[in-house]
């Protein structure tokens, strides 16, 4: 295997492995050929052959790889194995909702905790996971080792959130507050913006069929 694989291939893979692990169980348990997985995604079959190739070596002529196998190699090699904790501040309606998705957990994510400053929030639990207030995030975070961070407050309130992650140790940052986020050097944001998102959605969609 090539730990040493280009940009392109890396950001392709945990497309191949969110197609596999949505395969039905009769599928999974048996092979699949780099040639259907290209099929079904409409991705270039050479391309597809070298990229599993870079990360496992179960392939076989006229057999494919064993699906299972292939979700495994795609997950070590992605670091999917390697459990992570991950925090949620904002408790609201779309806070909860990353506390209630099961998905996290396909990937080696696990959401341990919630964080707000509602006070008929905080003290209760989502989806079995404690909300606890926003003054003690810090101790939480260091305590436990936490690199991961979801922000889903308020834009006004973003930045502040931000300040408090990093003062806590936060190294990766999911952000879905509409706002840039200024960082320290080292930690790194990403930036889902879900309302621009739809409108580049809606605007290629109404471009097409206008043509």
């Amino acid at each position: 295997m090539n730990k040493n694989i280009s940009s392109q291939t890396l950001q392709r893979l945990p497309v191949y492995l969110n197609y596999l692990i949505s395969l039905p169980e009769k599928i999974k348990s048996g092979n699949i050929s780099a040639t259907a997985i290209a099929d079904a995604l409409q991705l270039n079959n050479v391309q597809v052959r070298k990229d599993l190739a870079s990360v496992s070596q179960g392939g076989r002529p006229r057999t494919g790889y064993v699906t299972a196998e292939l979700i495994s190699d795609i997950q070590s090699f992605l670091g999917f194995k390697n459990r992570d904790g991950v925090i949620v501040a904002g408790v609201g309606n779309f806070g909860k909702a990353m506390m209630c998705s099961d998905s996290f957990s396909d990937y080696g994510f696990d959401v341990i905790c919630g964080f707000d400053c509602n006070e008929n929030i905080v003290g209760t639990s989502i989806n079995r996971i404690p909300v606890l207030d926003i003054s003690e995030m810090k101790n939480f975070c260091l305590n436990r080792n936490i690199r991961i961070g979801i922000i889903t407050v308020p834009e006004k309130h973003a930045q502040e959130v931000c300040n408090m992650m990093t003062d806590s140790g936060i190294k990766y940052i999911l952000n879905f507050a509409s706002v840039h986020l200024n960082v320290p050097k080292g930690v790194t944001v990403h930036n889902e913006n879900i309302s621009l998102t739809l409108a580049m959605i809606s605007r290629c969609n109404f471009s097409e069929n206008r043509t």
